[in-house]
Parts: C-alpha cells; sequence; structure tokens
C-alpha cells in the first residue's frame, strides 16, 4: 500500500482534475465518504445528532457536504466553525435546507459548543486538513474547540468521533502530533494514506485509517515511491524453498562479530541468520570467545580469529579474513564488536574485502560506529550493503543529533542512502527502509516488547538469511523487518509489552511466517 506525503497528495489530485475530475467532485466524493462512515458507526440517523466542526479551508469544505448528505439521510446536524468561512456553495446549500450553522469563535459560541458536544451521538473533525504543521494556538479558537472535543469525549458516554483526512493536529508528513490532537474512532483517508499516520507518536492517534478512492488516476500513483509493508507483500515476495534443496541452495552466511564484553551477539546473529532459513551459519570471533561460546549454539560452524589485547578483533584480523569470502554468499558484520579503535582499524581494512560477497553484506551495530569516524566511509562502501543503524547511530552516521533524526525518520533514511549508495534501515518503531534510488518502505508495527538487548542482531541475522537466499538488497531487508516486527505481534499477543528475550525472537519466527504464509 503507498503512502503520501501531502506535497504528493496535491499532486495527484491535481493529476485527477487534470483528468476531468474537478475541485468540487473530489470534495463531493470526500464528503460522501465520510457521512457514510457516519452513518455506518452509527447503525442508523433517525433522531441521531451529529456535530460537524468545520474549518475554513477544503478540509471544512469536506465536512459541509458529509453534513448536506447526513441531514438529507435524517439526522439532526449543527455545523460550528472555529474560525469563519467565506460564504460558498456549499453553505448556501445547508441554508437553503435548514442546517443550523454556528462561529464558535466567541465567548459565546465556545459556551454553547460547550454544551453541544457532550450531547451530541457524533462528532466529525473537518477543521484542518493535510500539510498543516503549524502549533495549534490553545487560546485561539480552533484550540479552543478542540480543548472543549477533548472534555467531551473523556465523559461517559462519549461521542464517537470521525477525523476527515487526517485528525487536527497531526503533521501528515513527519507523525508530529500537537498537544490538542482529540484521537478519533476512525480516519476517513482521501485517495491514499499519509505518511504520518504510520510514523510514531501519529500512529497511535488516528484510530482506524479508512482509505477511500476519491477518482486519482491509477497511473498517476505509480510516482508515489514510499509503501507500507503488507502480509500480501511479504507473501510475494518471500524466497522459494524447493523440496530438492540442500544447504547450498538456502546459502552460506558468515557472521562477523563479538568482543569478551558482548560475546552473545554474533551467536543471536547466527541463531536467526537459521531460524530465517539460510542453509549454514558461520561465526567469525575472536578466538578468546570461541572457547567462552562455542557451545551456545551448536548449530553454527566457527572461524576462530586473532584477538587484540581488550578482546576484540585485532586488525590484522581482516587480512586473514580475506581468503574465506568466496566461501560464503552474505555475511553479518558488526554485532558485539566494541567501539574500540582497534575495531575501527579492522572495520576500514575490511570493508572493501565485502565485495566479493556475492550476495551482499548486512553491516550493523559497532561496524556502524567506526564508519561513522571514517572520512572515507562513502568511497569504502561495499556493493549490496545493507546499514541497519538504530536512531543513535544514524545520528553518528550523518553527524545529527537524534532528536533530529527522530523529528524526520523518513527523510533522514532517504539521506543516509543516498550519501552511502546502499540500503538503509532505520530502526525504531515504524522502521524504514530506504533505497538509494528513492525507493522506500514504512514497517506497519509499533510494539515496545521488541525495545530489548540483542533484537536487533535477530533482525540482521535474518537479512543476511533472505540476502544468502537470493533476495536482492532492498528487498532482503524489507522482508527481515517486515517478519521481525510480525514475529514481535505475535509473541506480544503472549507476552505484552515486556519481558522478551532476544533469543525468544528468532525461534518464534518459523511459527509466525508458517502462519503468515496460510501454510
Amino acid at each position: 500500500m503507498k503512502l503520501v506525503s501531502a506535497a504528493e497528495m496535491r499532486k495527484l489530485e491535481a493529476a485527477a482534475i487534470e483528468a476531468g475530475s474537478s475541485e468540487a467532485q473530489l470534495m463531493e466524493e470526500a464528503g460522501l465518504a465520510v457521512a457514510q462512515e457516519a452513518w455506518m458507526m452509527l447503525g442508523s440517523l433517525e433522531g441521531r445528532r451529529i456535530v460537524i466542526l468545520a474549518g475554513p479551508g477544503n478540509n471544512g469544505g469536506d465536512g459541509l457536504v458529509a453534513a448536506r448528505h447526513l441531514h438529507d439521510w435524517g439526522a439532526e446536524v449543527l455545523v460550528a466553525m472555529p474560525e469563519r468561512r467565506h460564504p460558498d456553495d456549499k453553505t448556501a446549500e445547508l441554508e437553503q435546507r435548514g442546517v443550523a450553522m454556528m462561529g464558535s469563535d466567541t465567548s459565546e459560541g465556545q459556551a454553547e459548543l460547550g454544551q453541544l458536544l457532550p450531547a451530541c451521538d457524533l462528532v466529525i473533525d473537518a477543521i484542518l486538513g493535510i500539510g498543516t504543521t503549524r502549533a495549534i494556538d490553545p487560546d485561539g479558537a480552533i484550540g479552543q474547540a478542540l480543548r472543549l472535543l477533548a472534555q467531551a469525549r473523556a465523559q461517559q458516554p462519549a461521542p464517537k468521533l470521525v477525523a476527515v483526512d487526517v485528525p487536527t493536529g497531526l503533521d501528515s508528513d513527519t507523525g508530529a502530533v500537537d498537544p490538542l490532537l482529540v484521537p478519533p474512532d476512525i480516519s476517513v483517508t482521501f485517495g491514499l494514506p499519509k505518511v504520518g499516520m504510520y510514523e510514531a507518536p501519529g500512529s497511535a492517534m488516528v484510530g482506524r485509517v479508512q482509505v477511500i478512492d476519491i477518482g486519482i488516476p491509477r497511473q498517476a500513483m505509480d510516482s508515489v515511491k514510499l509503501e507500507l509493508l503488507t502480509s500480501r507483500w511479504m507473501r510475494s515476495t518471500y524466497p522459494e524453498r524447493p523440496e530438492d534443496g540442500n544447504k547450498g541452495t538456502f546459502g552460506r552466511v558468515l557472521v562477523v562479530g563479538g568482543s569478551r564484553r558482548y560475546a552473545g551477539a554474533p551467536m543471536l546473529a547466527a541463531r536467526a541468520a537459521y531460524r530465517a532459513g539460510a542453509g549454514l551459519a558461520t561465526i567469525a570471533a575472536p578466538e578468546p570467545l570461541y572457547d567462552m561460546a562455542a557451545t551456545s549454539l551448536l548449530e553454527a560452524t566457527w572461524l576462530p580469529q586473532q584477538a587484540s589485547d581488550d578482546g576484540t578483533f585485532a586488525g590484522e584480523a581482516a587480512v586473514a579474513l580475506r581468503q574465506e569470502w568466496a566461501n560464503f554468499n552474505t555475511a553479518v558484520v558488526g554485532p558485539g564488536l566494541s567501539n574500540t579503535e582497534e575495531t575501527r582499524v579492522f572495520i576500514w581494512a575490511l570493508l572493501p574485502d565485502l565485495s566479493e560477497l556475492s550476495h551482499g553484506v548486512v553491516i550493523d551495530a559497532d561496524a556502524l560506529n567506526a564508519i561513522a569516524t571514517m572520512p572515507d566511509a562513502t568511497e569504502r562502501m561495499p556493493k549490496n550493503a545493507i546499514l541497519t543503524p538504530h536512531p543513535g547511530e544514524m545520528a553518528r552516521l550523518l553527524g545529527k543529533s537524534v532528536a533530529e533524526v527522530q523529528a524526520r525518520r523518513l527523510d533522514t533514511a532517504k539521506e543516509a542512502a543516498e550519501r552511502f549508495g546502499c540500503v538503509i534501515v532505520l530502526k525504531g518503531a515504524h522502521s524504514v527502509i530506504a533505497g538509494p534510488d528513492g525507493e522506500a518502505r514504512l514497517c506497519p508495527f509499533s510494539n515496545p516488547l521488541l525495545a530489548s538487548g540483542g533484537t536487533g542482531d535477530i533482525l540482521a541475522g535474518m537479512i543476511s538469511a533472505y540476502l544468502a537466499q537470493g533476495l536482492r538488497a532492498f528487498e532482503a531487508a524489507a522482508l527481515g523487518v517486515y517478519l521481525h516486527a510480525a514475529a514481535g505481534e505475535s509473541l506480544r499477543r503472549h507476552y505484552g509489552d515486556a519481558g522478551l528475550l532476544a533469543g525468544e525472537l528468532a525461534d518464534e519466527l518459523p511459527k509466525a511466517v508458517h502462519e503468515l504464509r496460510g501454510q
């Protein structure tokens, strides 16, 4: 499912008008859809009291169309305008029908609205639409209307609430939320869903999202490059598992990582690679780690490497690994390395050699921190690389603050993909996958259960397994993100929001995949 920014949606609307629609027709389709959703929510309209909060722009116009239909179908409708609209054909049609309209930009109007909202059955929020990024003045007329709406929604029984396109106070591009936003039961959005509806914190504030076709030409939508990951996409992308396959068929993964302090990380990545279907997972780790941990994952094979004095990879280990790359399809580099000078030397020397891998490489954790210190990082980046930073690592890679990264996650991931010429996975709530050609995907899930140590290592191992099974880098990254989150959702039904061990996530993966594929 494609997602659009406000600017992209305006271009799509312009394309619809150029193809023969008019702005009035688009508004008519939108308002009719809102009215139909309101009717379905209430079940019947006879004697039902509905308040439409109509703003001064097109969003308010959609609300006025909905008001006309709801009145004609038998509801008791009142239109309240926090900011006065200029009279137009929409208001004239309501006046002809005797629909009550009032301003709520005065103290008297606000007092009246404060009495009406708790007594109604349903409210339609048609105040501000997409593209509104300004903060709402809490003392202004719109701010006061939203305060009164919030108070009504806090009472029992509360009126139902429908948002037109997006809730007032949502940044439709970033998911940022104004403190005055009142979460609806449903957001009736037009043409395509908006990016901010699937980015935190906005994703938790939009209710159920209902997408309505208002006549946007299909060919115009082809230009939209951002898509939401879905189970249908997953089933179409999941690699084939032929009956006569063997270890070689399903790929060989080398996990390069580990240190005395982080002994478990490479084993979690290797475990996840196996659970995601890789034929063989081998761990290249500092030699002391082999003595500590070799029995923790019996299925893995090992390539012990020269260690530094502090228990990490010695820089010379990069040279020793050169003869090994031809034996593997892909690799995971970074889990548990430690952020030391010796590690930075090791990664600097290792990067160009990773291009020898036939199916690409996943670069994670302290390998990313090492890359962030390299002036020539973009020149040394291997082909078909996938970088999987969390917000802190992304901030270091781009020289930004974590707050800047989180404020514009999609744009940040796209910037990093373009700069490094590779696929980026920006982890976190609603993880973002971005490619260097502008292609992007957004994960539909946001799950605090996954906020525990080691789940990032699991994701890296999963992505490497899908690379090893022949998916291109962007598809492997997106599939890994989706199934990692889907397995987390499955466990959330049993565990709630806390208490997950990362290894349990890997072990849940085959079951989650089996259920999602309908097998």
